[in-house]
């Protein structure tokens, strides 16, 4: 049972190790246009926080509730963050 998630988190972390190395090639290599390396650099990012929060910190076990609180908490973190770039401007 203990080696399972070992693996499991081996598995993840050389995602996450994939994950980071993929913003490198986005950027230096020239596949893509500037905004088309930019959207997948934010995918990568979401990709990246997604495995941590549900594996790392264990969200994926806990209740729903508890889910649904930490993404409103995200939610209202980006409304912030909007409201806060028009103030600026």
């Amino acid at each position: 049972m203990a080696s399972d998630s070992v693996k499991l988190y081996a598995l993840i972390y050389l995602a996450l190790v994939g994950l980071a190395t993929s913003k490198f090639v986005f950027f230096h290599f020239e596949f893509f246009s500037y905004w088309q390396a930019f959207a997948a650099t934010m995918t990568a990012a979401a990709l990246k926080t997604g495995l941590i929060v549900g594996y790392y910190q264990h969200l994926r076990w806990e209740n729903r509730s508890l889910t649904a609180l930490m993404a409103q908490a995200l939610a209202l973190a980006l409304l912030l963050m909007v409201a806060a770039s028009y103030s600026i401007s």
